[in-house]
């Protein structure tokens, strides 16, 4: 209900705000039409009036003795009796004569007054005369050379055939504007449709995306403004389901990967409590089960912590120190090395001669490592390897990990580091560890990239800028700062392009 009168006061809105002022400019030009075209149509019969009367301006040319005479001669000449009435006047105002053959009495006449008074000797009128009747009049004073006043001249029409032409042309007009109204109407009624309908469309399917109905979808009709909004909320609609199944995949596989240890605790608790005092054998394995289970849902804890850190913004780096990458990638390869063999995949690493010095958070990158590491394992084939290969070069140290897994679709690849997702949904795993990694090493100003080919296998790239010992040496031989600490080498800016990747495989 609420829903439809906010619609209804969008059309309110516009009524009052648009329609209303259009129809007010709109009558204010009828009105002013309509009084312009009177008056220029007055003004025009009042200049046909005088073209038709200037041959009496002649009259000016008699003398006292003449003056009637000539009036009436001329008045019976007057060609234009049908369009208006003349009448000659003496210069003591009585009628002489008029074209239309009968002498009026007792007729008001203000122009005729005006006239006498009026410096060009001329004035109209136009209003009634006295049988009611709308008339236009004028009156044009006529004097000799020496300026005496010789009589007048006056012509008379009916207004009735111009008010009957000025209203039905003020009529027609007064239908455009109303057409004008109308158009204006129906156009508004049709745009604020074009509005309200697509936003009730908008908030439905938004209504539905609320509830949890992420297929919602709304049909775009127009490419506009509109349609654009309609695009967005679709494009909304679709990465909410990509995230919404993301998150249920999620919750699915750690509530396995939660499962699996604990059933095996449970499992191996009961059998070495059990076996206490009858198999010292079987307890001592069971204990051995029962704490590496549990470091496994410590790491998984961690990474869960991890990620709820990265999410917040707070996942940070103890202050950075040299280390040597190849002390790291020994522990973490080691621990994968007997796991490995176990299901028949080789983990080979070969420390390089030399050290390769960088400054960073020894845990953080070693949990790097390791989730790199477990991942090229988890996704290995049996018979498979998994090489991980150590270089340096212009300031930077590279860590290369190949295996020959089954690879990620090319269409996946660009996602493998979003939260949640995983490429195999086969494989166990939370799928976060990468997000969680990829965020640690661009906090130690470095680049995490993969490549991959479905069905041919897997390199993960980390780069990281080497720690320079010859700067610490000269370092070491200025005077010393107090809370002074060595700075990160920053990593120049590195895109994920194909010289880049070349250079890494070729590295």
């Amino acid at each position: 209900m609420n829903f439809e009168l906010k619609f209804k006061s969008i059309a309110t809105r516009w009524f009052f705000s648009i329609f209303l002022a259009v129809a007010a400019v709109v009558l204010v030009f009828a009105v002013a039409f309509s009084a312009s075209y009177s008056s220029i149509y007055v003004e025009r019969m009042e200049s046909l009036a005088g073209e038709y009367t200037h041959e009496f301006s002649a009259l000016e040319s008699c003398g006292f003795s003449d003056f009637a005479d000539t009036a009436v001669a001329m008045s019976e000449s007057f060609e234009h009796k049908d369009r208006l009435e003349v009448q000659l006047f003496d210069r003591d105002g009585r009628m002489i004569v008029s074209t239309a053959g009968f002498e009026v009495r007792g007729e008001k006449m203000p122009d005729y007054q005006a006239s006498l008074s009026n410096a060009n000797h001329r004035a109209t009128y136009k209003g009634k005369n006295s049988a009611g009747e709308e008339i236009l009049a004028g009156t044009v004073g006529i004097y000799n050379e020496g300026g005496s006043y010789l009589g007048a001249y006056r012509w008379v029409t009916s207004m009735k055939a111009a008010n009957r032409h000025i209203m039905v042309v003020i009529g027609l007009m007064m239908l455009l504007f109303v057409a004008i109204l109308a158009i204006s109407a129906v156009s508004g009624i049709y745009f604020i449709k074009s509005i309200v309908l697509p936003i009730r469309d908008v908030s439905n399917a938004a209504r539905k995306i609320a509830a949890g109905d992420f297929n919602a979808k709304i049909e775009i009709k127009k490419n506009d403004e509109i349609g654009e909004l309609c695009d967005t909320i679709n494009y909304m609609a679709s990465e909410l389901a990509a995230a919404d199944t993301m998150k249920n995949d999620f919750i699915s596989s750690v509530s396995h990967e939660l499962r699996t240890p604990l059933t095996a605790i449970r499992g191996w608790g009961e059998t070495a409590k059990m076996s206490i005092g009858y198999d010292d054998a079987l307890v001592t394995r069971g204990l051995d089960v029962v704490l590496s289970e549990s470091d496994r849902l410590s790491g998984l804890v961690e990474d869960l912590l991890d990620f709820s850190r990265m999410q917040n913004g707070k996942l940070t780096v103890n202050e950075p120190q040299p280390l040597d990458i190849s002390e790291l990638l020994s522990s973490a390869a080691g621990m994968y090395t007997e796991l490995a063999r176990q299901q028949g995949i080789e983990v080979s690493y070969t420390p390089p001669s030399e050290p390769s010095i960088v400054m960073g958070d020894r845990d953080r990158l070693k949990q790097v490592f390791i989730n790199i590491i477990d991942n090229a394992v988890k996704y290995s084939e049996k018979g498979g390897l998994v090489l991980v290969v150590q270089s340096r070069e212009e300031g930077f140290v590279h860590v290369q990990v190949k295996d020959t897994g089954v690879g990620i679709p090319a269409e996946e690849i660009d996602r493998v580091k979003e939260k949640f997702f995983k490429s195999n949904k086969t494989v166990r795993g939370s799928g976060i560890g990468l997000a969680v990694a990829d965020e640690i090493i661009k906090q130690h100003n470095g680049l995490l990239v993969i490549e991959s080919t479905e069905g041919v296998g897997t390199t993960v790239t980390v780069v990281l800028p080497a720690y320079e010992e010859e700067e610490a040496i000269q370092t070491e031989q200025l005077p010393a700062v107090e809370n002074e600490a060595e700075p990160l080498q920053t990593l120049p800016e590195v895109t994920e392009n194909e010289e880049d990747k070349e250079n890494l495989q070729n590295g």
